[in-house]
């Protein structure tokens, strides 16, 4: 007797789209499906957009790049990613970042062991539809304020955009 299996099958207009950062983050698979192993997010980042350095020591976080060029920074440098490149953040709570430092949009698997960061950008973003770009919210104090209460929530911290500089 075969054992019962979850297999789960999501096509490009399936998961839920969220404004992150400029871009758009599509959940494709979150930890509730997974039983918190692990979530997958596509990342489509506009021209000059990417997050400020962070960290999440609890969280392994692996980046995939299928379009366009990326520039991650960490606190051992700086590397150029194209086309088929690989970045692995691994536990421990390294800082890191991105940036797209093309004239087009890049678009990426995020891959996060366990899940929850998911969590996170479902916690900042906006929803919005798979073709829509919404600006990046205003940095009032009361938005600080909120990203800083989400940062102590998830566990993580949030640096100046300068800090790997």
């Amino acid at each position: 007797m075969k054992g019962k299996t979850n297999i789960k099958s999501v096509d490009k207009a399936q998961g839920t789209t969220l404004a992150v950062a400029g871009g758009n983050y599509r959940i494709i698979i979150s930890g509730a499906e997974t039983n918190g192993a692990y979530a997958v997010v596509e990342m489509l980042v506009p021209p000059g957009g990417g997050p400020p350095p962070h960290s999440h020591p609890h969280t392994q976080e692996m980046f995939y790049l299928i379009e366009g060029e990326l520039e991650f920074k960490t606190e051992a440098g700086k590397t150029l990613l194209q086309p088929g490149g690989f970045v692995n953040i691994p536990f421990g709570g390294a800082v890191h970042c991105f940036r797209n430092i093309s004239d087009s949009y890049a678009k990426m698997l995020c891959t996060v062991v366990p899940a929850g960061l998911e969590e996170v950008f479902s916690a900042i973003g906006t929803p919005a539809q798979p073709d829509e770009f919404l600006p990046v919210p205003e940095h009032t104090p009361e938005r600080a304020a909120f990203l800083q209460a989400i940062d102590e929530k998830y566990g993580q911290q949030t640096f100046p955009r300068d800090y790997l500089d």
